[in-house]
């Protein structure tokens, strides 16, 4: 039995924990709060660290250092993050909803998070592209899509 189906977030290990991740980038997008109305609106602007073709962290181990408000998912704000996408992997498996079937673990090929349209490759600017007072501009509901059960 595959280890997300028999284990709870607490009871991974590190490795275990780090494979759960997609590598669909949504977390990396910029996130703009409404001040007057609290409401959290997800751009099409990732992180600089972001490589926007391969959906990876161009510096993984130290980008807490260097990005200081990039937030490393724990099992403390795994779910009480709202912007976290309902197709997260660590959110699904918190909420008992285990693991889709797109998820690499689960279909054996990282394209399908791709082919699915979950993954933000080549949809993105990086935020050394866009102006910050430009942002408000790339509002996009897109990284809130979730797949059907099945194609």
């Amino acid at each position: 039995m595959p280890f997300w189906e028999h284990k709870t977030l607490a009871q991974m290990t590190d490795v275990e924990w780090e494979a759960l991740c997609d590598g669909c980038g949504r977390c990396c997008l910029l996130k703009l709060e409404d001040e007057d109305s609290g409401v959290i609106i997800t751009s099409d602007v990732r992180c600089r660290l972001l490589d926007g073709d391969t959906c990876g962290c161009k510096d993984y181990p130290n980008r807490l250092s260097i990005v200081p408000d990039c937030i490393k998912l724990n099992l403390d704000n795994v779910t009480s993050i709202d912007w976290i996408p309902q197709t997260c992997a660590y959110r699904r498996i918190a909420e008992g909803r285990g693991l889709a079937w797109w998820h690499p673990l689960v279909s054996g090929d990282r394209q399908t998070v791709i082919d699915v349209g979950v993954s933000v490759k080549g949809r993105t600017f990086s935020e050394d592209e866009i102006a910050p007072d430009e942002w408000e501009d790339h509002a996009v509901d897109w990284p809130e899509y979730e797949p059907p059960d099945r194609l």
